[in-house]
């Protein structure tokens, strides 16, 4: 399978997008509690994620609430089933483990839906960063708290624009 990658500037830091023919593969902050495979980088290629990297850029300047792109994660058929359900958390708005656990049918499965949650390649565009602890609380993620905190408080203040 073809792959490449390029590498974007973002408020957040840099961010490693990964592509194959079929869409988005990942989007990775520097030191990612789960990094990319460096064999599955392939070339860089600037061109190739042209409209990824418009998207995101619109996003961080607050005109974009959702992604218009081919997604492509590999994950198991439960990972699989996690990060769709992370495309239901409206923008600038949160949910907790055991709804998401819930929402994919395996209501007694939070903790699993966790740890699938912290494998989720896509940041951002896949928004991992909206799910809280059943107490309200930051909880974990893969690229950190600060930049979790970043992105909820971005859409917070982009939200109220609209």
């Amino acid at each position: 399978m073809s792959r490449w990658h390029d590498v974007m500037d973002s408020p957040v830091g840099p961010l490693t997008i990964t592509m194959s023919a079929d869409g988005v593969t990942g989007v990775f902050f520097a030191k990612h509690r789960h990094p990319v495979d460096p064999a599955l980088l392939g070339d860089r290629d600037s061109d190739g994620a042209t409209d990824v990297r418009a998207q995101l850029e619109e996003y961080f300047d607050g005109d974009r609430r959702e992604f218009d792109l081919p997604l492509a994660p590999e994950g198991t058929e439960f990972q699989l089933a996690v990060w769709d359900a992370l495309l239901r958390i409206p923008y600038g708005q949160t949910a907790g483990y055991g709804e998401l656990a819930a929402w994919i049918g395996k209501p007694t499965a939070s903790r699993a839906v966790g740890a699938a949650n912290g494998r989720n390649p896509i940041s951002i565009i896949v928004p991992c960063h909206r799910v809280i602890g059943a107490s309200g609380d930051l909880t974990g993620y893969g690229g950190g708290l600060e930049r979790k905190r970043t992105l909820l408080d971005l859409e917070q203040r982009a939200g109220r624009l609209f």
